[in-house]
């Protein structure tokens, strides 16, 4: 690339389906030849943004190309032209793959049997999901499960011990006549209402947390993340994450209320 001493790694498209399993981040992919996509890492290393030419050369041949859309790869030296732009850039050069998407279905081993049957020079390699994308996302659950789990308890703990500490002023309040039943509803009552103001504090926090962490932790390894990855909050999920501090609170506070409200007057205030 002209003003660079990194080299370019230039891949040539052709056919209608241009994304393959790429994910375009911003802009959008080539309509017509002179038009590049580049790598989020490509833009980022050479201070460059959609919409900006640049100039590639190769033995004595040259090509202005302009920048038109961003995908996702931490690849800095990629770029993804279509064919006929490569062609002029490289006219010796010959595709050496060809990717073909299988209809829904499709068993992929059975359509690679085909095709060694057909020319056995070819050397079909099916692919399903990607295993790291898998590995990443199922880490990335446990991790999330293990810390919800430990945040619940650390919850139902505090309603345990903070019912547990106002056994005397349950035990003042049955003196005055309040029921077993009343006392149990009013510990449980006051305990979802901090749960409550726990959880109206706590999922702001949380997207707020996310919002800072998860772009820095794209910026630190070059990449632009597309929006149908990070715009994850739906009300349901909102609203159900909310409902569990609640839940959490009123469970831990119920069994120790419940069993404070059964104790006689002269049990809880034998002490005094």
């Amino acid at each position: 690339m002209t003003g660079s001493a990194y080299k370019v790694m230039l891949e040539g498209r052709r056919g209608d389906r241009p994304r393959l399993d790429s994910v375009l981040t911003g802009g959008r992919w080539t309509r017509s030849p002179g038009e590049a996509v580049a790598g989020s890492a490509f833009l980022r290393q050479n201070g460059l943004r959609i919409g900006d030419r640049i100039r590639l050369e190769k033995g004595g041949r040259g090509e202005r190309l302009l920048i038109v859309g961003e995908f996702m790869a931490s690849d800095a030296r990629m770029l993804v032209t279509d064919w006929p732009t490569f062609a002029r850039l490289a006219p010796a050069e010959k595709p050496i793959a060809y990717h073909v998407r299988l209809r829904d279905g499709t068993d992929p081993a059975a359509y690679a049997r085909a095709a060694r049957a057909v020319d056995p020079a070819l050397s079909p390699h099916p692919r399903g999901g990607n295993a790291v994308t898998a590995t990443v996302v199922g880490s990335a659950g446990a991790l999330t499960l293990l810390l919800a789990s430990v945040a619940a308890l650390g919850v139902f703990n505090t309603a345990v011990l903070n019912t547990r500490d106002r056994r005397r002023d349950l035990g003042m309040l049955k003196s005055i006549g309040m029921t077993p039943g009343q006392a149990t509803a009013m510990t449980v009552t006051s305990m979802a209402v901090l749960g409550a103001i726990g959880s109206l504090l706590g999922v702001p926090l949380g997207i707020a947390g996310y919002e800072l962490v998860v772009p820095r932790m794209a910026d630190a390894v070059d990449m632009s993340l597309p929006a149908y990855m990070t715009d994850v909050w739906r009300a349901p999920a909102l609203g159900g994450l909310a409902s569990a501090g609640v839940v959490i609170a009123v469970a831990g506070a119920y069994v120790p209320a419940r069993r404070a409200g059964r104790l006689t007057i002269a049990q809880v205030l034998r002490n005094e």
